[in-house]
């Protein structure tokens, strides 16, 4: 099949990668985000998916809204059998769902229908789900509710964060699309319709939504952190100021602290929580590198009775 491919962020270029590399389809060209700033000197940079299509000679398009008249018009021109999407980032209209003719195909990083919506890996995490995985599906104008093509399973491990569990996922899904698109071409696949049992939401984390409540467990604790790394990234204050939790562990066998109450020795640093205490590794504080923990509270010079979160 000829195939315009739809993407932006690093975890879209294994999917790409896939697509390039089967030889089977023609990636005829690439859609994207535009340009956008990034670093201190807040220059436009292209996107990874961009970065990787131009590599490789492919043509790139980055319309600005993808119901954009020549975006549209060039997406015609080319006429792409099938679009494989994998977290593009913009809603597509009609218009454009109507060019290619076997559809647009994303991949989406959940079990489907759980998981739903923008962050599906952070609310898998944040859920305690134990297994979870990737979904290729027709899009149509519902949200992620297009009939599905395939599934990959992943197990969830103890110590997963959402950068670990998406780096899998995507490697696993990248697989998965290139089959899904083999299928489609050959005529051994069809979509199946999502159930209307066990459907979940998953929007976009905010960052308060990423703020640790100390009163909860310790295992509640430890998924929001696990959950929102690399980002939004789990946060608490201390001394009025915003502190960034990066690597936190639970200790069953430690229940004596308050919710929130700190106590740093040499070389570790708890925190109470509403079960047992949880031994912060890294954190970074406001305008600071990431560090560990016990030398953050040594710098801090924590004092008998302080708290983190109030």
């Amino acid at each position: 099949m000829k195939l315009v491919f739809a993407g932006t962020p690093e975890v879209a270029v294994p999917a790409l990668d896939a697509l390039i590399a089967s030889g089977r389809h023609e990636v005829a060209a690439v859609v994207t985000r535009p340009d956008a700033p990034a670093g201190r000197g807040r220059r436009l940079v292209a996107s990874p998916v961009a970065e990787r299509a131009e590599e490789a000679g492919i043509e790139v398009l980055k319309p600005v809204k993808p119901r954009d008249p020549g975006f549209l018009a060039r997406l015609r021109e080319i006429a792409p059998d099938c679009c494989p999407v994998v977290a593009y980032g913009a809603l597509l209209p009609r218009v454009a769902l109507d060019v290619p003719a076997r559809g647009w195909v994303n991949l989406h990083f959940s079990l489907l229908p759980a998981w739903r919506g923008a962050a599906p890996v952070q609310h898998a995490l944040m859920a305690g789900d134990e297994i979870t995985g990737a979904s290729t599906f027709l899009i149509e104008e519902g949200l992620d509710s297009g009939p599905v093509y395939g599934t990959v399973t992943e197990t969830v491990r103890p110590t997963d964060t959402s950068g670990d569990l998406l780096t899998r996922l995507a490697f696993a899904g990248a697989g998965l699309l290139a089959a899904t698109m083999d299928g489609i071409e050959d005529g051994s696949l069809e979509a199946v319709p999502q159930p209307a049992e066990g459907v979940t939401l998953a929007p976009k984390i905010t960052v308060e939504d990423a703020r640790v409540d100390w009163t909860a467990p310790a295992l509640r604790v430890d998924r929001v952190v696990r959950g929102c790394t690399p980002a939004p990234g789990a946060w608490t204050t201390f001394r009025g100021e915003r502190l960034k939790l990066v690597h936190a562990v639970p200790l069953p066998d430690r229940s004596d602290l308050a919710p929130g109450q700190l106590a740093a020795g040499k070389n570790n640093v708890y925190v109470g929580t509403g079960s047992h205490a949880v031994e912060l590794l890294w954190v970074q504080a406001q305008g600071k590198k990431p560090m560990r923990a016990a030398d953050w509270a040594r710098g801090a010079r924590i004092t008998e009775g302080e708290r983190v979160g109030d």
